[in-house]
């Protein structure tokens, strides 16, 4: 769904209305900070609200508010405060918010984000049931507490969204029973292929053909058509596959990169043994019912940006009406080829990427986001088919591509469900390391890389 791009804001409500289509829920004590770019929404960018403290606390997130919103071309920004605590005992907006967010936090991020070349345009405090400027001190236009959550709910753009196929879910953490994030069930067919196939798998680990048997079984099953369901045999296979760190990280850099490198990622690690003689072992994989195309290759999708506990930046959002800036303290105013495909205009071998800067989101230049978007509606199925470390991997899985995307909160989910799955899997504890220092991949840092909802996975309806 392009639709955003064509969307046309008249007032604060649809800018309001439009956050939680951005993000995919509704934040809750949150700072989202939105960059424009003249007319046009840009990045939108979710942090926790701090812990109230010192000046240099405030001061500090300020800075790095500022900092992750410098990847997009903004020449302006909008906040918005999220918070649904003490809106009585408020007194005027200009001086106290909500829950204790007063001017001076707004002051701070007011000075942190005009040194970054995006001043702060406007910026208004929403609440469970109210919402008001954060500048606005005339009570004939913003009466206190604020004006009902109503016109944000029932505004002109978000049932122009929600007409076009966009909701809002559950907060990360409480992802509904069809994402398949809730606890295991019992699969006792997908349990007994597993253990047998572990057994299998065991002593091959470092066969080439066997490293080769897996990719081709992954390759065929990431090409079904979206919404089959894996048979018990295959499912139990790539469980039991999903256990050799190899080779699960293979399928994360196949599916972002391309085959050549997940196999060259996997010679250059030195994994495969020299003994020959190894036949490689596999069940029968999915016949043409259940085959679709080969791996599509990456496609450019439009840039989206997020960062660490960000939920999505949509860079292409919908443009404001009218000469001005919004009401308030305004301001004046695909494809690539794939890994093994791809050359140089001087006809040279592309460079072909390591797990390390694939993992990373450092190459290839834009990732395949169509087949990761696959790869995690595969790991749901695998997760939810059985329990212990297959179920960890996949939900590892699922928390890395969230990473990717730039949606921290839902990666956070993700790996916390992964641990609970499996205490200390080490992927699941390296990966909530990275997100909890606000570690922002690579892609989702970059324009003409990143990841973008409503471009690519409203595309596929999702």
């Amino acid at each position: 769904m392009t639709a955003p791009q064509h969307l046309t804001i008249t007032g604060p409500e649809d800018i309001l209305g439009y956050v939680p289509h951005s993000l995919g829920y509704w934040p809750s004590r949150s700072l989202v900070a939105m960059t424009m770019q003249g007319k046009r929404l840009g990045a939108t960018l979710r942090v926790d609200l701090p812990v109230p403290g010192s000046r240099r606390v405030r001061e500090d997130f300020a800075r790095t508010v500022a900092g992750y919103l410098l990847a997009d071309d903004a020449d302006g920004t909008l906040l918005m405060f999220f918070i649904n605590d003490g809106w009585e005992e408020a007194s005027r907006p200009g001086e106290s918010g909500p829950g204790g967010v007063g001017r001076p936090l707004l002051d701070d991020l007011e000075a942190a984000l005009g040194l970054a070349g995006m001043p702060v345009r406007d910026a208004w405090y929403v609440g469970d049931e109210y919402w008001r400027n954060a500048y606005c001190e005339d009570a004939g236009c913003c009466p206190l507490p604020g004006r009902p959550l109503a016109e944000i709910r029932d505004s002109r753009l978000n049932a122009e969204m929600v007409f076009l196929g966009s909701s809002v879910g559950a907060p990360p953490g409480a992802a509904p029973a069809e994402d398949h994030t809730g606890p295991a069930a019992q699969d006792p067919a997908v349990e007994a292929a597993e253990e047998r196939w572990a057994g299998e798998l065991a002593g091959r680990r470092t066969s080439r053909p066997q490293f080769e048997r897996v990719l081709d079984a992954w390759e065929r099953v990431l090409a079904a058509e979206p919404g089959s369901e894996i048979p018990a045999e295959v499912a139990g296979f790539l469980r039991a596959g999903l256990g050799v760190p190899s080779w699960r990280d293979a399928v994360l850099v196949m599916a972002a990169a391309g085959r050549s490198a997940a196999a060259l990622g996997a010679e250059d690690f030195g994994i495969f043994s020299s003994r020959a003689g190894m036949v490689a072992a596999g069940p029968a994989l999915p016949g043409p019912a259940l085959s679709g195309p080969a791996l599509a290759d990456p496609a450019l999708a439009g840039p989206d940006l997020a960062g660490p506990d960000l939920s999505g930046l949509s860079r292409s959002g919908p443009a404001l009406a009218g000469p001005s800036a919004p009401a308030g303290r305004a301001e004046p105013d695909q494809a690539r080829g794939r890994a093994d495909q791809a050359t140089s205009p001087a006809c040279e071998p592309a460079h072909v990427p390591g797990y390390g800067e694939v993992l990373l989101g450092l190459s290839p230049s834009v990732p395949d986001w169509n087949t990761l978007k696959r790869l995690e509606e595969v790991m749901l199925q695998l997760s939810s088919r059985g329990p212990g470390e297959a179920r960890a991997a996949a939900l590892t899985a699922k928390g890395w591509i969230e990473w990717c995307r730039g949606r921290g909160s839902f990666a956070h989910a993700s790996l916390s469900q992964a641990l609970e799955a499996s205490p200390g899997y080490r992927l699941a504890e390296l990966l909530s390391e990275v997100v909890r220092r606000g570690t922002i991949c690579g892609w989702a840092s970059r324009r003409e890389a990143a990841w973008q909802k409503f471009a690519t996975d409203a595309t596929d309806a999702a």
